[in-house]
């Protein structure tokens, strides 16, 4: 299988060494105190990796070590996939951002908002309009997470089983009662909640193109952009090279964890985080991305559809701060806007890390993360395998590699 390879010298691609080796010291004491299992991190200058370290264990017990073909549950770094799927459509006119959900998925018609109470005392009302395709991209569908424990429908969602986002042994179909069965957070396009908004998009593709979701993707996403290791479940031969699942413990250490049941094709297929992929993988998506929507003579979306993709569509500019529900009024995301699926730099005087202009991507649960900064070329991703409780790890690699681009 390919894998990533090192392709220019870090001076010639206009990174310097110095501060590279800095951030691989950054990374290895992290895997030598115990905090990290292993990790990979790739910085890529106009389409060639220009650094590339692999660094401790995919599996510590075993000890067997990351390599450049091993294969990583990325979680949430699945929604931008997603969101290519569903631009397809669009592009196809098969489907349009401001499509009411309820055309693709009857079960949405008539949403009601949440008013107050809580419980089996909880008030609603009709919403105001109904929920559209865009608002499912960004995330301001009022739909909500199960583990957030913010707002009372957090609550709801928890005692209908979400507390995981998918009932247990539902299918994705299935899984579309559940959601639509509950009150929306806000009026849709009012507030950004970080949703199981993705898992319904999956549904989407998947009642609009007539496949299943993990078939759409290989047909249409991963075979034409040569994403060979890229999938919903592993088969025979990639086992050994799947990484194991830590998580955090309280006294910042690391231990084993359940993840993903990758072993077999999933009942329930996941467009908000049921991926796994080898860094080579996800390399070549970001670079899809970067190229707006063509890859080494493959182009799947046109260059305006990227750009409508990766740009802010938070009302009047608005950052994540300022617009979003409680649970993510914090610091972090000050001067972050958020596009169809991805997050947006729109003030880099206001954002917690060093980033540039227009730079996107997104990060997923076991602290994996992605970004394209299109304005200098670069294309960079971190993998590892650790759900964490207070590990920063993503904000400190994001310094490191700004710190390491020459301008």
């Amino acid at each position: 299988m390919p894998q990533l390879r090192q392709e220019a010298d870090p001076d010639e691609a206009g990174l310097d060494p110095k501060a590279l080796d800095r951030l691989d010291q950054y990374l290895a004491h992290h895997v030598d105190e115990g905090r990290l299992p292993g990790c990979l991190v790739a910085v890529a200058r106009g389409g060639r990796i220009a650094h590339l370290t692999a660094y401790g264990h995919r599996d510590r017990a075993a000890g067997l070590p990351v390599g450049a073909d091993t294969l990583w549950r990325v979680y949430s770094m699945t929604k931008p996939v997603t969101a290519l799927a569903v631009l397809l459509l669009v592009e196809e006119v098969r489907l349009s951002l401001d499509d009411p959900l309820d055309r693709h998925l009857p079960v949405f018609a008539n949403p009601r908002v949440y008013v107050g109470g809580s419980g089996t005392g909880v008030t609603t009302r009709p919403a105001d309009g109904p929920l559209l395709i865009r608002h499912l991209l960004t995330h301001t569908a009022g739909l909500t997470f199960g583990f957030y424990h913010s707002h009372p429908v957090d609550a709801l969602y928890r005692t209908a089983g979400l507390e995981s986002s998918v009932p247990p042994g539902a299918d994705l179909a299935g899984t579309m009662d559940v959601y639509a069965g509950l009150p929306l957070q806000f009026e849709p396009g009012t507030q950004w909640n970080y949703s199981v908004a993705s898992n319904v998009l999956g549904r989407v593709v998947e009642v609009v193109s007539g496949q299943p979701l993990d078939a759409f993707f290989a047909e249409r996403i991963f075979g034409p952009l040569g994403m060979p290791d890229a999938g919903f479940h592993i088969v025979p031969g990639q086992a050994e090279r799947l990484a194991e699942l830590y998580g955090e413990t309280e006294d910042g250490g690391i231990e084993p964890v359940p993840g993903l049941p990758l072993h077999g094709r999933p009942r329930f297929l996941s467009g908000s985080g049921g991926m796994v992929a080898t860094a080579y993988d996800y390399h070549r998506f970001a670079e899809l991305l970067r190229r707006g929507g063509e890859l080494d003579g493959v182009r799947l979306l046109r260059p305006q559809t990227v750009a409508l993709m990766t740009r802010n569509h938070l009302p009047g500019g608005a950052d994540l701060r300022a617009f979003g529900a409680p649970a993510h009024q914090e610091p972090g995301n000050a001067g972050l806007g958020f596009g169809l699926s991805v997050s947006v730099v729109i003030d880099p005087d206001r954002t917690a890390v060093p980033a540039r202009l227009e730079t996107y991507g997104w990060s997923g649960a076991a602290s994996t993360t992605f970004w394209v900064d299109p304005g200098r070329g670069l294309t960079v991703q971190f993998m590892t395998q650790v759900r964490p409780r207070t590990l920063k790890v993503i904000p400190a690699v994001k310094r490191l590699v700004h710190d390491a681009v020459v301008d």
